[in-house]
């Protein structure tokens, strides 16, 4: 009886002790094509969903991966309620006060996207118009410091923020380059187009609690893909192009 007693604790130890090493990874619900939930399967897929899939095998990390609202990300990283989070996060000076980032892997930017034949053309015709974007991003603090006299319409998704410039809801959108081009190629095709220039160019990073010991070993695994070739063949599959 002694001996099964101490294997049902000793079974339970390891399951509690396999469970605490499992990291929570945070990533955005919706940002295609980082991230988004597959139709068919129901499951999350997407480049930062794959490429995170292989630091961690890479690493040797044992991880959830846990979907929400990117505006919880960085608060959940400070709280120490998350363990990371790959959520086309721009690498900002401002985040970086309170969390830790990765090596830059992913290089983008702000575009300006608006119906085919509107008047805007660029960030100097923003005043007075309606412009979307999404909450907690990078592109509401550039929006409200670079185009002071716009009027701001914040969206949770990027789907509710084109479906509302589509409908003549607002007058332009401005987000990320990948997922802009993304809907110019797709949804949008042949009503919609960019204007402007590439704003704000920043990198996006992996974000983590502030002093967390897997910045040194994602940054060693990153490198070693990047090494191998094995970040440019995933690259490649979601946008259809070599790294740069």
């Amino acid at each position: 009886m002694k001996r099964i007693l101490l294997t049902i604790f000793l079974l339970a130890f390891v399951a509690v002790s396999a469970s605490a090493a499992q990291l929570v990874v945070a990533t955005d619900t919706n940002f295609p094509p980082f991230e988004f939930k597959d139709p068919k399967t129901g499951e999350h897929v997407g480049f930062d969903v794959e490429l995170w899939s292989a630091i961690a095998k890479e690493a040797g990390i044992e991880y959830k991966l846990q979907p929400m609202a990117f505006k919880g990300i960085v608060p959940g990283l400070q709280s120490g309620q998350l363990d990371a989070g790959i959520a086309g996060m721009s690498i900002t000076d401002k985040r970086k006060e309170v969390i830790d980032f990765s090596d830059g892997y992913y290089n983008s930017g702000l575009l300006l996207l608006t119906i085919k034949g509107s008047s805007v053309k660029g960030l100097n015709d923003l005043a007075g118009k309606k412009v979307a974007t999404k909450t907690g991003t990078t592109s509401v603090d550039f929006l409200k410091k670079n185009a002071p006299k716009a009027e701001l319409a914040l969206f949770p998704n990027d789907n509710s923020m084109f479906m509302e410039l589509m409908t003549g809801g607002v007058d332009a959108v401005m987000f990320d380059k990948p997922v802009v081009e993304s809907f110019v190629s797709k949804g949008g095709q042949g009503r919609v187009e960019i204007v402007g220039e590439l704003y704000a160019g920043q990198p996006y990073g992996i974000g983590f609690p502030k002093g967390s010991e897997l910045v040194s070993k994602v940054n060693a695994a990153l490198a070693k893909l990047r090494a191998n070739g094995e970040y440019a063949e995933i690259y490649k599959k979601w946008f259809g192009v070599d790294p740069k």
